[in-house]
């Protein structure tokens, strides 16, 4: 874990490539221009001085279905035709992996942001689409949600047991403080690859999206999946919803979740915890970038050429799967959410992350902090559940 440094590489030409302050940096001064805008969002970290495209909050959403379409088109093709090609069957796993990408980014940006108003332009219609998307997704009914991820943003809440992510981790993860890291770490895998853990997440959402109190959005919820489920039933095409929607609605999002959650925030030191300020926030909090620093050695040796290659195939399989299935949109940058809760720049998370930085991030002295690698990330703030006492979290 390091402070993010905010010089450039123009800024600082007698730097050797060494000393360059982050991956991201290296990346830009290594390799061709033309590459830099697909590094940008692979690693949701901007090339130094690069400018921000300006994207918009509708843009993320017309993504996120283009997402959803084509996962489950990819998904549905090998299934319902008579007698696919085995090669065909390769577009399971690639539609399983778009689906996932869309259904991540309706919960992380789209949802999400719905909760702040900073999706659309009025507060109706930003409640309209929320509610929407937490009945047909299984989510939390959204007046529910919106009121918890208020507390969630009170320095006085989180990590707290009245905080979202304190009861995700502790309580249906049942991950607790000061037990050892190697504990902890078998208890997400098991929950990962548990029937009894997917059954009682999805139980959860159930109960938190159908049954609710709340006529209106229980009866869109039921009515919704009652339909999908009894069409399919109906034209023969169950096993096809099942398998190119059902399955990635329940389990492969549930799975990107648990990792995702994990990875947002960490257990600062008591005293730390103890002040409940800005500094707290910010010690809580840090950003999670895919990638990792390129070779030092250029790629016309040998030994250089091999290590290029490496790195290659690291950044466009595990990374970019990364990218795709659990840090979507500006979930990388969740840090930056936390210091600008309700800033409309939101939807250029990556560059507006970095201003705010090289502002010297007004209202946070500590400033930012980073982890390169979402398991990097996951094994540091699982360290600092390990180290925290019991005590310092009322348990």
């Amino acid at each position: 874990m390091t402070i993010l440094q905010t010089h450039s590489v123009a800024e600082e030409p007698q730097l050797s490539y060494a000393a360059l302050p982050d991956p991201r940096a290296r990346m830009a001064a290594r390799l061709p221009r033309v590459l830099q805008p697909f590094l940008t969002w692979l690693t949701a970290r901007p090339a130094p001085g690069e400018a921000a495209p300006g994207r918009s909050a509708l843009g993320f959403v017309i993504r996120t279905l283009g997402w959803l379409l084509l996962g489950t088109t990819l998904s549905a093709l090998p299934l319902v035709l008579a007698d696919p090609p085995l090669l065909l069957w390769l577009l399971l796993p690639l539609g399983w992996l778009a689906t996932s990408c869309g259904l991540g980014l309706f919960q992380v940006v789209i949802f999400h942001h719905c909760s702040h108003g900073t999706v659309f332009a009025t507060r109706e219609r930003n409640r309209q689409v929320g509610r929407m998307v937490s009945a047909f997704l299984l989510f939390k009914r959204f007046e529910d949600y919106q009121r918890e991820h208020m507390l969630h943003h009170s320095p006085n809440k989180l990590l707290t047991e009245e905080d979202e992510f304190a009861d995700f981790v502790l309580g249906l993860c049942g991950l607790e403080p000061g037990l050892p890291k190697r504990e902890l770490w078998r208890r997400v895998l098991v929950n990962c690859a548990s029937p009894v853990f997917h059954w009682k997440f999805l139980t959860r959402r159930i109960r938190a999206s159908m049954v609710t109190g709340d006529r209106g959005h229980d009866w869109m919820s039921r009515a919704h999946w009652a339909a999908l489920l009894g069409l399919a039933a109906a034209t023969g095409t169950l096993p096809v919803l099942l398998l190119a929607w059902v399955l990635p609605v329940t389990v492969l999002l549930q799975v990107a979740t648990v990792f995702r959650i994990l990875c947002e925030h960490r257990f600062p030191e008591p005293e730390v915890m103890r002040t409940r300020d800005r500094n707290f926030v910010a010690h809580a909090t840090a950003g999670v970038f895919p990638g990792k620093a390129p070779p030092e050695l250029p790629a016309t040796t040998p030994t250089g050429a091999l290590r290029w290659t490496a790195w290659w195939a690291e950044m466009l399989t595990v990374h970019l799967f990364v990218r795709l299935f659990v840090l979507v949109g500006d979930a990388p940058c969740h840090d930056f959410h936390h210091h600008k809760p309700a800033t409309r720049r939101w939807a250029d998370y990556i560059h507006a992350r970095q201003q705010d930085i090289e502002a010297g991030s007004p209202g946070y002295p500590a400033g930012y902090f980073e982890n390169w690698g979402l398991f990097e990330a996951v094994d540091h703030n699982l360290g600092t559940l390990a180290a925290t006492p019991r005590a310092a979290l009322g348990r």
